[in-house]
């Protein structure tokens, strides 16, 4: 598996490219994409280099506060699977930019359930899954965080309430109130699946719909 033809590894980076939308196409995030060569499948620095590269050119983050994001792809021989490398780049740049522990450089294979939901159609304006409707409005800013917290660590609560730095009891007062605002019993494997999915598709598609560009190297 050593060697100059090793592997390739699309990288790219997701956000507020360029200076602003081309005739007759929407305003939306844009992503650039640029093609490596690696001299063994796991060792990716000139993957994440190159990515980084990337980010640089494109600037700052939008005016908008949109920070640009980067992703790399999973590693393959040759190019009949391009396509599948630059939608799994273009994902962790997603996924990196929804979630800002995952970037600024996001790997497709770190990015846990990103890797479904990237694959979920959008419909420019849908609003959110019902599910977590409420909990997106202003006043439950913290009960939606609180919600997501808590189903990230397993539903530990004692792990949940350090990361959050409250007490177990202010916890159990904040999911009572999440489970009254989605009508979602949270002791139901299913109900939490579908809040946990719920939430996190809500901060991927929290942006404009998206406009594309590549380029390859």
């Amino acid at each position: 598996m050593r060697g100059p033809l090793a592997g390739r590894v699309p990288v790219g980076a997701y956000g507020a490219l360029g200076r602003g939308p081309r005739p007759g196409h929407r305003s939306g995030p844009r992503a650039l994409a640029a093609l490596i060569r690696l001299r063994a499948p796991d060792a990716l620095d000139p993957a994440t280099a190159a990515a980084e590269r990337l980010r640089a050119a494109a600037g700052p983050a939008a005016a908008g506060g949109t920070a640009v994001a980067g992703g790399i792809a999973h590693p393959r021989r040759g190019l009949a699977e391009l396509a599948d490398s630059w939608y799994e780049a273009l994902s962790a740049a997603r996924a990196a930019s929804a979630e800002p522990r995952l970037g600024p450089v996001a790997d497709w294979s770190a990015i846990g359930p990103y890797r479904l939901l990237t694959t979920l159609p959008r419909s420019p304006g849908a609003p959110p899954d019902p599910a977590v409707r409420a909990l997106l409005t202003p006043p439950n800013t913290e009960l939606a965080r609180t919600a997501e917290v808590f189903l990230d660590r397993a539903g530990q609560a004692s792990r949940a309430a350090a990361e959050l730095g409250i007490h177990r009891q202010t916890l159990y007062y904040r999911l009572a109130r999440v489970q009254q605002l989605t009508g979602l019993d949270l002791n139901d494997g299913e109900a939490r699946l579908l809040l946990h999915m719920a939430l996190k598709a809500a901060r991927l598609w929290a942006g404009p719909p998206d406009e594309y560009t590549a380029g390859g190297s």
